[in-house]
């Protein structure tokens, strides 16, 4: 089984799709600080098969984001039939992935996301459907477990079937983001399926803490990171500068303030005055924990324009 995957170096540094968050702008900051892969936001199985207009909007990339995954969520084979039919005509990403691992409750409730995992015939009906519908590599994320159900009698129950990479979120649907990260459970899958390359993903938030995830479990191929790039999407090039070298580079505020401004810009680029209402929330995460960083962060909710970013972040001493 050959696919991209298979052809980055390890270990590979993937951006984990996140819903509001990993846009083309998002996608594109990554991969110029490090990321080796990068994902889109969910997008819907139902809203691709009914209406598929809006969802092709939200997916649609930037060559220069590739390699890039297209992942696609809901709980019907037949609609994801079809999304997979769709996403691979119409934006030609690199990959399509299959959310089994979305803990939240507008997801789970509707029997998507982690959902899935305790539903063997479903979760294989659906693999099945993506891979039959597309030449596209397929890739799935999941979570340690839900109830009775944990990853690895998952990964077992779809062992055979034709997908090339899974991240594994190191917590259980009942850990959601704050339990143990349990990345020993992500390992034992790498000898379950040594040919499909297996990605750990939950809590990495620092370059210390990547290398040691990856020195303490060394069959890993790489590491999926989330949450832990809001307001860092440097933490790519860190990372892969402290596996190499043993440090990292720092960043201080001017630095930082150049990756906002350029975030800023590609998100204008993309939604014009819509982006300017999104990087609000990025601007807090780019500045938290600076000195006066609270009374500068209500400035920043404010913006209208990269101007006014521009001129707020100027005023900074």
């Amino acid at each position: 089984m050959k696919s991209f995957w298979h052809k980055l170096n390890r270990s590979i540094l993937a951006l984990a799709p996140m819903a509001g968050i990993t846009d083309s702008a998002m996608r594109q900051i990554c991969r110029e600080y490090g990321a080796d892969v990068v994902y889109s936001e969910m997008a819907s199985v139902s809203a691709l098969y009914f209406k598929p207009e809006k969802t092709l909007a939200l997916v649609k990339f930037n060559r220069k984001e590739r390699p890039y995954v297209v992942q696609l969520f809901g709980n019907n084979p037949e609609h994801f039939a079809k999304a997979a039919q769709i996403i691979t005509k119409s934006i030609k990403p690199d990959g399509i992935d299959i959310n089994f691992g979305c803990p939240a409750k507008k997801v789970f409730s509707h029997g998507s996301g982690c959902a899935l995992m305790p539903q063997k015939e479903l979760a294989r009906k659906i693999i099945l459907a993506v891979c039959e519908n597309t030449t596209l590599p397929v890739s799935i994320k999941i979570r340690a477990g839900l109830r009775e159900m944990s990853a690895l009698h998952f990964i077992e129950n779809i062992k055979d079937l034709p997908f090339y990479a899974v991240m594994i979120h190191g917590r259980t649907y009942e850990g959601s983001f704050s339990g143990v990260v349990d990345f020993k459970i992500v390992e034992e899958i790498k000898k379950i399926i040594p040919q499909k390359i297996v990605l750990a993903n939950g809590g990495i938030t620092n370059p210390v803490q990547a290398a040691k995830i990856l020195e303490d479990y060394p069959l890993l191929d790489g590491l999926g990171v989330a949450r832990g790039v809001l307001g860092k999407p440097y933490l790519f090039s860190q990372i892969k500068e402290f596996l190499k070298k043993g440090k990292r580079t720092e960043y201080n505020f001017k630095k930082i303030k150049k990756i906002a401004i350029r975030h800023a810009e590609l998100l204008y680029k993309n939604k014009k005055r819509f982006g300017m209402l999104e990087i609000r929330k990025h601007l807090v995460w780019y500045f938290k924990g600076f000195p006066g960083a609270a009374e500068l962060r209500k400035k920043l909710v404010q913006v209208k324009s990269i101007g006014e970013i521009k001129k707020v972040l100027s005023s900074v001493k």
